[in-house]
């Protein structure tokens, strides 16, 4: 594919989200759908990045969630505690994930298969276990609230005006996604998911590169982190656990690995489903489990790589 069709279609692609985001309003009856809304648009956020780990540069991650609760809390304990304002906490936060990344990823990252994955695991439970203990600072397994973000003066509340802030923020972090894939950096990630050693006889530094995606993925997973915890008002360790982190990762295979539509979609299926099924009440779970199994048996590729292939197929027949 020629560069010119691939801005193209980066730039179709951010339209139509771009559209997507803009008319949805128009139909919702109700303040609650700003608010589903608006986890989709920070799942999806935290997904795009936990996709650049995992979907362009291979590596796993089990405990990403930790990134997503330090970003979260960050925003809770620096204006509760240290008095800085939410904006900065924001910010720290996402400093924070990055640093955690950079000095834990340098020894686990040199892991491969299911000992990343658990070591990744591990960095999961030990940072939600550390969150539940310190309650003097985070409120233990209680949780904690949130100072609500202020910008100008001007105080940010209600869900129709959170759905803009999410939105917003998703178009920036799929706008920066989508540039990343056609840069050095993504063919180098790349070149990591096909081969660590054919990428490393073309000369690319491995350890490097796959540290790089690592802090990406946790800085993307910090902000979202930060951005539902200042909409909720109020954080809880669960956001850091384990299930939070199967979650995510179930939204990027779900709606399929590389793919930053995949993401997207993911995590709306992810965060919808379990609203449309509670009509079913006491099989909900059930219910839920097996559409993600079947999608998986007949979508292997996720669902986005599957239903783009089936319809160039049709279009070229």
């Amino acid at each position: 594919m020629s560069m010119r069709a691939l801005v193209n279609q980066r730039f179709t692609t951010l339209a139509i989200l771009a559209v997507v985001i803009a008319v949805l309003p128009l139909i919702f009856p109700s303040s609650y759908y700003f608010r589903v809304a608006s986890l989709v648009w920070v799942s999806a956020l935290a997904a795009i990045g936990l996709n650049i780990l995992m979907g362009q540069a291979g590596q796993v991650s089990l405990g990403h969630a930790a990134f997503f609760g330090i970003g979260a809390y960050a925003v809770a304990i620096g204006p509760a505690h240290l008095g800085l304002p939410t904006w900065a906490a924001l910010l720290i936060g996402a400093l924070l994930s990055a640093a955690l990344a950079f000095l834990v990823g340098r020894p686990i990252l040199r892991l491969k298969g299911h000992y990343l994955a658990i070591a990744t695991l591990g960095l999961g439970v030990l940072v939600a276990l550390v969150i539940s203990t310190e309650s003097r600072w985070t409120g233990g397994p209680d949780g904690m609230p949130v100072a609500r973000l202020t910008l100008f003066g001007w105080r940010v509340t209600g869900s129709d005006t959170w759905y803009w802030v999410t939105g917003g923020l998703l178009l920036i972090g799929a706008w920066i996604a989508l540039n990343l894939d056609e840069t050095p950096t993504g063919r180098a990630f790349r070149a990591l998911h096909d081969s660590e050693v054919a990428a490393q006889v073309v000369g690319v530094d491995v350890a490097r590169f796959k540290l790089q995606a690592f802090v990406i993925a946790a800085v993307y997973a910090s902000l979202a982190g930060s951005a539902l915890a200042m909409m909720n008002g109020f954080i809880n360790p669960d956001q850091a656990g384990f299930l939070h982190s199967v979650e995510l990762v179930t939204m990027v295979v779900l709606g399929g690995l590389g793919s930053v539509v995949g993401s997207i979609v993911g995590a709306a299926l992810l965060v919808t489903l379990p609203q449309v099924l509670t009509v079913f009440h006491e099989y909900e779970h059930l219910l839920l489990g097996l559409i993600i199994i079947v999608s998986m048996i007949f979508m292997r590729s996720g669902i986005v790589p599957t239903l783009s292939s089936l319809f160039f197929q049709r279009t070229r027949s």
